[in-house]
């Protein structure tokens, strides 16, 4: 009987991690592909081959990327670019200070866990149940990722005229799409739909008056904003009550 129940338990774990993995996978492919639109988008705001890949493989966070050659493009000075760049990238750090307690990786392996920290792995790895299947959640979609959004990069700049136009492709629309599609099934409550609807009408509005990156950071004042109007609210039915 315990021979058969630890066998069970092994066979379940099995299934679980294949399916963290699995999982893990599908996002790193998806989101992975954008790597062409990046390349190409880079190779055409005049930046080299080197430069760009330099990009990928050193800074490694899609949005901000995008943020640095889009501004390069129009024709945004080199640190007004990375500025806005600096300030989309700046909410790894709060991805982070949530991992960092899930996970709780060996100090030796934070220095080398921090380059991975971005949107992608932070969903994944907070969808799991288990710090266990965070970890291999995180780890699977970093490795991937890392790995093809460097070679689409690569590939990218290298074919940017065969290429063409990445909006035709759209390329460019997988990572938000992907990173939706993994958010939207965790909000559960009225109250976590409400920070993102508000997050969202934020971002939206902000973005044509503010440089690249700033309503991103300014729409995580959605969260106090209702979670403050949603304690209000509490209290006053107590008080009627």
């Amino acid at each position: 009987m315990t021979d058969r129940t630890a066998l069970e338990d092994a066979d379940t774990g099995e299934k679980a991690d294949r399916a963290v993995v699995r999982d893990a996978l599908g996002v790193g492919v998806a989101v992975g592909l954008s790597g062409f639109a990046f390349g190409v988008t880079s190779a055409g705001s005049g930046l080299t081959l080197p430069q760009t890949c330099a990009l990928s493989l050193l800074v490694f966070t899609g949005a901000s990327q995008f943020a640095l050659v889009g501004a390069l493009a129009v024709g945004g000075g080199p640190f007004t670019a990375a500025a806005g760049a600096f300030f989309l990238g700046a909410r790894n750090a709060f991805y982070g200070l949530r991992l960092s307690q899930l996970l709780v990786l060996p100090r030796a392996v934070r220095p080398f866990a921090a380059q991975w920290v971005i949107d992608e792995t932070a969903v994944v790895a907070l969808a799991q149940p288990t710090r266990r299947a965070a970890r291999l959640g995180f780890f699977v979609t970093g490795l991937t990722l890392y790995l093809l959004w460097n070679l689409t990069t690569l590939l990218g700049a290298m074919g940017a005229e065969a290429i063409g136009d990445t909006g035709a492709w759209g390329l460019d629309a997988a990572g938000p799409a992907v990173f939706l599609a993994l958010l939207a099934p965790m909000l559960k409550t009225g109250t976590e739909r409400a920070v993102a609807g508000l997050a969202v009408l934020l971002g939206l509005g902000l973005l044509p008056v503010l440089p690249a990156g700033v309503p991103v950071l300014l729409a995580a004042l959605a969260a106090p904003a209702v979670l403050w109007a949603d304690g209000r609210r509490r209290r006053g039915e107590q008080e009627d009550a």
